[in-house]
C-alpha cells in the first residue's frame, strides 16, 4: 500500500480534491475508487458495498448511482479515513509539529514541515459561484486578482492550525497587497493566542520553488532561525 506522500498524477489530484476547502462538488467516484485501490486494500462485498482497509482502519462505501460524490458527509468520511490510516513513523511521532503556511491570493497550503514528503491541506479563498453573486460591477473583479472575504478564507486556516506548535508563514508581496500580511493582521485581531505562535512571515517567490524546496527552507528556519529562502 502506497503512502499518500508518494502519490502523483491523477491520484494526487483526487487526494487534493478530497482535502480541498471549500468542499469540492465535482469529485468523481471512479477517481476516488482508483485512489483508494492505490493506497488501500479494496474488496467488493456481496451486497455491492466496497470495503476499504488500510493500516487497521476500515471504511465501507455504498454503491452510487451518480457520477460524482454528492454528499459532504462522504467527503468528510473519506478525509478522516485517509488521515487516520496514514502510517506515521516513530520519528515523526516524537517530533513536535512545526507548521508552514504558504499563502497567496489563489490558495493557502498548510504543511507539517517536519514530515518529509508531507501533503499540504489546501484552503481556497472562496467558492467562486458565491463570489460572483456578490459582484455588481466589472471593476469589482479582476480574474486572478479577486480578494477573498477574510473570514471565509482565514477562518478555515485558523481552524487547521489549532493543534499546538510554532507557525512559519511564507507569502508573496508586502503591505496591503500581501495575503500573508493580511492573515497575520487578522490573527492578531481575531485569534491573538494563535498569532503569538507565528514566529516569522517571510516573503518568497513561491512560483519558482517546489514544495520540497519550501519545506526544506522551513526546516532550515526552525533549526537555525534563518528565514532566507533562495
Amino acid at each position: 500500500m502506497k503512502p499518500t506522500s508518494q502519490l502523483s498524477g491523477s491520484h494526487l489530484h483526487t487526494y487534493q480534491k478530497i482535502f480541498q476547502h471549500p468542499l469540492s462538488h465535482n469529485l468523481d467516484w471512479h477517481q476516488v475508487h482508483a485512489l483508494l485501490r492505490a493506497v488501500a486494500d479494496v474488496t467488493e462485498e456481496s451486497n455491492g458495498n466496497l470495503k476499504v482497509t488500510r493500516n487497521g482502519q476500515v471504511i465501507v462505501l455504498q454503491p452510487s448511482h451518480s457520477k460524482d460524490v454528492d454528499e459532504a458527509r462522504i467527503v468528510m468520511d473519506l478525509r478522516h479515513f485517509l488521515e487516520r490510516s496514514e502510517p506515521v513513523s516513530t520519528v515523526s511521532q516524537a517530533v513536535a509539529t512545526h507548521w508552514l503556511v504558504v499563502i497567496d491570493h489563489k490558495e493557502a497550503r498548510i504543511f507539517r514541515s517536519e514530515m518529509h514528503g508531507t501533503m499540504p491541506e489546501r484552503i481556497l479563498p472562496h467558492a467562486p459561484d458565491k463570489y460572483f453573486r456578490h459582484v455588481h460591477h466589472s471593476r469589482e473583479f479582476t480574474r486572478g486578482q479577486d480578494k477573498p472575504d477574510p473570514n471565509s478564507f482565514f477562518g478555515p486556516m485558523a481552524k487547521a492550525l489549532e493543534e499546538e506548535g510554532p507557525i512559519l508563514i511564507f507569502g508573496t508581496g508586502t503591505g496591503s497587497a500581501s495575503e500573508m500580511e493580511q492573515f497575520k493582521g487578522w490573527l492578531d485581531t481575531h485569534h491573538p493566542a494563535l498569532a503569538a505562535r507565528v514566529l516569522a512571515c517571510v516573503c518568497v517567490d513561491e512560483n519558482h520553488l517546489s514544495e520540497n524546496e519550501l519545506l526544506a527552507a522551513a526546516r532550515k528556519f526552525y533549526s537555525t532561525g534563518l528565514a532566507t529562502v533562495q
